[in-house]
């Protein structure tokens, strides 16, 4: 060993490339235009527990969210990206300041659809990348043949955690006990969505019909380790922009840096379709096929190297 860390995350690495390579050959199978989008932006989505990066006046994205939406709205159906994104303050065993992301988005389709979409894509990855039909995650065996297992947020509360959902929100505990009692408890040796989530945690997404208080967004866990974030996207600018206004007042009672209301995604989102999207972490689907819970093992170098 010559003590350069590189040199011991090596198979790792290889892992990492024949993800990627299998990602991109499920999308251009399924017809997917692969695109890019400008990472430093002049506004980000507002969001309030999320902050990005200044580069100047401008902001380095947190996701590419906004420039693929206008795409959608110019006529693309079918698209993805494979980019880096950034977030202050991010750092741990699970998270870094800049991380790899993949972003797609299917235009009339909701987020039961794209929870369908998720499963072939990984299910796709595995056996692409030599994995079949399982994995061997931290000393557990991951069964990814269909069906996965599907859960709502209110559902995970009353079965795990010492008071509901709304009981939850209303003493502003959900993150606490999301993090203390849920997610420890979906590992069940299969993928499981977790979905259906309150209206405050995501500013972007579409309302469930007959529930306002609930939004049709989803996030995948394997082995408890979150993976995604998807939802049907929410396409009414005028909602938009009071959600926004509403996750830049909480931004500044919290003392954060509020920014510009991004007026161009604004304007485009008259002209998007229905359509569905999703947010899937690169480095942690890597870190289950390497079968390691650090994400530094599956980057070629971490923050603190350079």
């Amino acid at each position: 060993m010559n003590g350069f860390r590189q040199t011991s995350i090596k198979n790792n690495l290889k892992i990492r490339a024949r993800v990627i390579q299998a990602v991109r050959k499920f999308f251009f199978n399924n017809d997917y235009l692969e695109i890019e989008t400008p990472c430093r932006i002049p506004a980000p989505a507002p969001e309030a527990y999320i902050d990005p990066q200044n580069s100047d006046n401008w902001v380095l994205h947190t996701s590419p969210e906004l420039c693929m939406k206008r795409l959608l709205a110019a006529g693309y159906p079918r698209i993805f990206q494979i980019c880096r994104c950034f977030r202050k303050q991010e750092r741990g065993y699970l998270h870094l300041p800049e991380f790899t992301i993949l972003e797609w988005y299917t235009a009339d389709r909701n987020y039961l659809d794209m929870m369908n979409q998720c499963e072939d894509l990984i299910r796709f990855v595995a056996n692409d990348s030599g994995f079949g039909n399982s994995i061997e995650y931290q000393n557990k065996r991951i069964d990814l043949k269909r069906p996965w297992h599907r859960m709502s947020v209110s559902e995970a509360f009353d079965k795990y955690s010492p008071v509901s959902m709304y009981t939850a929100l209303r003493n502003d505990r959900f993150d606490e006990l999301m993090v203390s009692d849920i997610e420890p408890n979906l590992d069940r040796g299969k993928p499981l969505f977790l979905f259906d989530y309150p209206t405050s945690t995501c500013a972007l997404a579409k309302l469930k019909p007959g529930n306002p208080s609930l939004v049709q967004r989803f996030e995948l866990y394997i082995s408890g380790l979150e993976l995604c974030n998807a939802f049907t996207e929410l396409a009414d600018p005028d909602e938009q922009r009071i959600r926004f206004e509403g996750q830049q007042d909480l931004r500044r009672k919290l003392d954060k840096q509020a920014y510009p209301i991004p007026e161009n995604f604004l304007k485009s989102l008259a002209f998007m379709p229905e359509a569905t999207g999703n947010a899937l972490g690169i480095d942690r689907l890597v870190m289950l096929f390497a079968n390691t819970n650090k994400i530094d093992d599956v980057v070629a170098f971490t923050p603190e190297e350079l």
